[in-house]
C-alpha cells in the first residue's frame, strides 16, 4: 500500500497519509506527497486541498531513522513544504491526535489549520537534541509571536488543541470529525477564490519584545556543555528569521539542523528515545498472550507514595480506593492528594473542574472488604519485610479471583512478597520513584512465577496512566537501587578518605548529574537510605565490610536525616545546603574507627571514576545475570529516575563511549591502589568480554 494516496471529489483533492504506526513524514511519504502535489499544480479544476492522515494520529514528525544519514534523501522535507505552501489553491490540515514535530511543520506549511478537540500540538525535536528542521523556527513565531514559539520549542512540551487555538496555531477547533470539517472548509475558502495568506509572508513582531530579549532569554537556557545547544540554536534561529529573508533563515535554520543532528548529544538523546520504546516491550516469543482488564485499582497505604500512587490512576480516568489502617492517617493522606491537585490548579497545569473529577475517582476506606473486587491492588506500605508479608497475605486472601496483586517495594525480595501472598502467578512488582505522581519510571518487577499475562497487563497499564516501564528480575534494589548501592558505597569511602560533601557533589554534578550523592541522599532521608542498607543487612546482603556504608548509618544514628531535620551531610537554612564541620568529624572519626587512611587531596577525576564506573560494573553484572534485558534497559531507567543526564544517553551508553577497555582498566587501578578484599573492584564477565575490542570514543 501506499504511504500517501488521493481521492477527488470534485473539485476537491483530498490527500490522505498511511504511514503507521505514527505517519512519520518519511523518503517514501514525502516523495509521494511531491508526486501528488506537482500533478496537481496544472490542474485547474481542483479548487482546494485536504491534507489528513489515516490512524489514530495526524504526522508525529519526521521519521528519526534517517537522523542517522550524512544527507537526507530528497526531496527534503523543505522541498515539500514550499510546494504546500505556494500551492495557487487553499490547502487545509486536519489535525487529529498527536500533531508534533515534521508533522506541525507540514501543518504550518497549510493555509489554514483545523484540530480536533483532543489534538496535542508541538515541536518537541529538542529533546532529540536538534531543531525543527523544516520551517519550524521561521512559521510557528509568525503565528505565536517570538516569546511563545521560543517556550514551545526549548521546551519540546506540546499544546492542547484550545491552546493552539489561542496561540494562533491553528484556526478552528472541533470537537466533530475533523475531516469532515476541512472538507467543509475547503470546499468554503474555494468559493471565496482566495488562499489565506502563506505563514512564511507573515512578519514576526518584534513590537512586545524588550531591549536585550534574545540575551535575556539565553541566559534562562542550560549551557551548551550540559545539553543546551540545541535550544540555543533556536533561539539564534527566531533571532534570525527578524532581519533575513524567509529563504536565507530557511537555509540557516537547515544548517542548524544538521549541526545539531551530528552532535553526540543529539545522538545519546536519540538513542535514549529508542531505548525508552524497546524497554516497553516484552521479548516474548509468544504475541499471543493475553492481558488482563484493569478498570479498578487499589492502594493499600494512604502516605506519600500511595498517595502519589492514586492520583497516577485518577489521573487516567480510573478509579482507586486508598485503604489505611484509621481514619487520621486516611484523613491525612487524601488531604495531602487535594493538596497536590489543589497546586495543580493554582499553577494553571490543571482545571478546578479536572481537580474535582479526579478528586471525585478516589475514595478511602479502613476496610479491606472494599477493594475484594479490585482487577489491582498495590501494597505501598512502610518498607519493612514483616509489614508487607502481612499485608501480601492478607491480600491474598481478599482480592477476587485473576485480581493482581503488586508491590510497590523498592528493594525487598518480591519473590518472598509473592509467595506470603499465596498467589504467585498474579503477583508483580510495581516500583514507582517519589514523588510518584511526578516521576515518570516504574520498574515492573517480574517474580520467578509472574504470569506473562500479568506481566504484559501491567507494562500496557504503566504505558497507559503515562509511566515509562522498564522489566526488572528479582535481586535487591532491582535495577536502579541496586546500582545505586555501589556509587554510594563510593561516595561514603571518599568521605571517610577526606573528600567534603560539597567536593563530591561538584565532582559528580560537573558531569551532567542532576545531583550529587550527598544532596541526594539529604533530599530523600538520611533514614530511608539507612534503613535501605538495614534491611539489605537482614536478609545477608551487605558485605562483610565493618566500613561499608558507615557514614549513612552514624547520621541516621545521631539523628541527622537531612533536610527534614535540616542536618544531614549539610546543615540546611531553608533548603539551603551549608557545609558542617561536624560531618567532616564524623567523616574523620569513622575513619579511624576503621583503619582508613585520610588523605590531603583527593581529585575530581578519581570521585568521577569511583562513584560512576563500579556503578556501570554493577549494571553490567545485572546484565549477566539477566536482572535486565538489554542495557538500553538500565540506561531507561538511570535517566529517568536517577538524574543521569539524558543528553549523555545514561550509564551504559557512556561507558560504551569512553571505552569499556578504559572502565576495566581504571577499576583494575583501584583494585591494586586500594586493596579488593570484598570484590568491590572485580570486573564483571559482560564488561571483560566487552571490553575486548573496545576503544575510547
Amino acid at each position: 500500500m501506499p504511504s500517501v494516496s488521493f481521492e477527488r471529489q470534485a473539485e476537491l483533492l483530498i490527500i490522505e497519509i498511511d504511514n503507521p504506526p505514527v505517519n512519520a513524514v518519511s523518503h517514501a511519504v514525502r516523495t509521494g506527497l511531491r508526486d501528488i502535489l506537482a500533478a496537481t499544480i496544472g490542474d485547474h479544476s481542483i479548487s482546494s486541498i485536504v491534507i489528513a492522515c489515516a490512524g489514530r494520529t495526524f504526522s508525529a514528525g519526521a521519521d528519526i531513522t534517517e537522523f542517522d544519514l550524512a544527507e537526507l534523501p530528497e526531496p527534503s522535507h523543505n522541498d515539500v513544504y514550499n510546494m504546500i505552501e505556494t500551492m495557487r489553491c487553499p490547502v487545509i490540515a486536519a489535525l487529529h491526535g498527536s500533531v508534533l514535530g515534521g508533522g506541525l511543520e507540514l501543518a504550518l506549511a497549510c493555509h489554514y489549520r483545523v484540530a480536533s478537540d483532543t489534538a496535542k500540538i508541538g515541536l518537541p525535536e529538542v529533546k532529540l537534541g536538534v531543531i525543527p528542521g523544516a520551517g519550524g523556527t521561521q512559521r510557528l513565531p509568525r503565528l505565536t509571536g517570538i516569546a511563545a514559539a521560543l517556550d514551545m520549542m526549548t521546551s519540546g512540551a506540546p499544546v492542547s488543541a484550545q491552546r493552539a487555538l489561542e496561540l494562533g496555531i491553528v484556526d478552528r477547533v472541533v470537537e466533530d470529525d475533523v475531516r469532515d470539517i476541512a472538507i467543509e472548509i475547503a470546499r468554503s475558502l474555494a468559493a471565496e477564490e482566495a488562499a489565506p495568506p502563506a505563514t512564511s509572508t507573515l512578519p514576526m513582531d518584534r513590537s512586545t519584545l524588550a531591549d536585550g530579549f534574545f540575551d535575556t532569554y539565553r541566559q534562562r537556557l542550560p549551557s551548551r556543555a550540559r545539553g543546551g545547544g540545541a535550544a540555543r540554536e533556536i533561539v539564534d534561529c527566531v533571532e534570525a528569521g527578524m532581519t533575513l529573508p524567509f529563504s536565507e533563515a530557511l537555509a540557516k535554520e537547515s544548517r542548524a539542523f544538521h549541526k545539531c543532528k551530528n552532535s553526540p548529544e543529539s545522538a545519546a538523546l536519540r538513542y535514549l528515545f529508542l531505548a525508552e520504546r524497546r524497554a516497553g516491550r516484552l521479548p516474548s516469543s509468544d504475541k499471543k498472550i493475553e492481558t488482563r482488564p484493569i478498570e479498578s485499582v487499589a492502594v493499600i497505604g494512604a502516605g506519600t507514595m500511595g498517595g502519589g500512587i492514586a492520583m497516577n490512576f485518577a489521573n487516567a480516568g480510573i478509579p482507586v480506593t486508598v485503604v489505611e489502617i484509621n481514619d487520621d492517617a486516611l484523613r491525612h493522606g487524601l488531604n495531602l492528594v487535594r493538596k497536590n491537585y489543589e497546586t495543580s490548579v493554582a499553577k494553571g497545569r490543571i482545571s478546578q473542574q479536572q481537580c474535582d473529577a479526579r478528586m471525585g475517582l478516589i475514595r478511602g476506606t479502613l476496610s479491606y472488604d472494599d477493594i475484594a473486587d479490585a482487577d489491582l491492588v498495590i501494597e505501598a506500605a512502610f518498607e519493612n519485610m514483616e509489614i508487607k508479608q502481612a499485608i501480601c497475605q492478607r491480600l491474598g486472601e481478599t482480592c477476587k479471583p485473576g485480581a493482581i496483586i503488586g508491590t510497590n517495594t523498592s528493594s525487598l525480595d518480591v519473590n518472598a512478597l509473592a509467595s506470603a501472598s499465596g498467589r504467585p502467578e498474579d503477583f508483580i512488582g510495581m516500583h514507582f520513584f517519589s514523588p510518584a505522581n511526578v516521576m515518570k519510571l516504574v520498574e515492573v518487577v517480574r517474580g520467578d512465577k509472574t504470569s506473562p499475562g500479568v506481566l504484559a497487563s501491567v507494562m500496557a497499564l504503566a504505558k497507559a496512566i503515562g509511566k515509562v516501564p522498564v522489566v526488572s528480575g528479582v535481586c535487591f534494589g532491582f535495577i536502579g537501587n541496586r546500582m545505586l548501592e555501589s556509587y554510594l558505597r563510593e561516595a561514603e569511602f571518599l568521605l571517610m578518605e577526606g573528600a567534603s560533601p560539597a567536593q563530591i557533589d561538584r565532582a559528580i554534578e560537573a558531569t551532567g548529574m542532576a545531583m550529587g550523592p550527598c544532596r541526594m541522599i539529604d533530599l530523600a532521608g538520611v533514614d530511608v537510605a539507612a534503613k535501605v542498607v538495614l534491611e539489605n543487612q537482614k536478609i545477608g546482603g551487605v558485605p562483610d565490610d565493618p566500613a561499608y556504608r558507615a557514614v549513612v548509618r552514624k547520621l541516621f544514628e545521631d539523628g541527622r536525616f537531612g533536610q527534614k531535620t535540616k542536618q544531614g551531610y549539610y546543615r540546611y537554612e531553608g533548603r539551603n545546603a551549608h557545609e558542617d564541620p561536624e560531618v567532616a568529624e564524623i567523616c574523620a572519626g569513622l575513619a579511624s574507627r576503621h583503619g582508613i587512611t585520610r588523605r590531603a587531596t583527593i581529585s575530581d577525576r578519581e570521585i568521577v571514576e569511583r562513584c560512576l564506573y563500579p556503578l556501570i560494573n554493577e549494571g553490567a553484572r545485572i546484565l549477566e545475570e539477566g536482572i535486565a534485558y538489554r542495557a538500553g534497559d538500565i540506561d531507561v531507567v538511570w535517566a529517568n529516575g536517577y538524574g543521569f543526564p539524558a543528553y549523555k544517553g545514561g550509564p551504559m551508553y557512556m561507558a560504551e563511549r569512553v571505552g569499556f577497555d578504559v572502565i576495566q582498566s581504571r577499576l583494575n587501578h583501584y583494585a591494586e591502589s586500594r586493596g579488593n578484599p570484598f570484590g568491590y573492584w572485580t570486573v564483571s564477565p559482560w564488561l571483560m568480554r566487552n571490553a575486548d575490542g573496545s576503544s575510547a570514543a
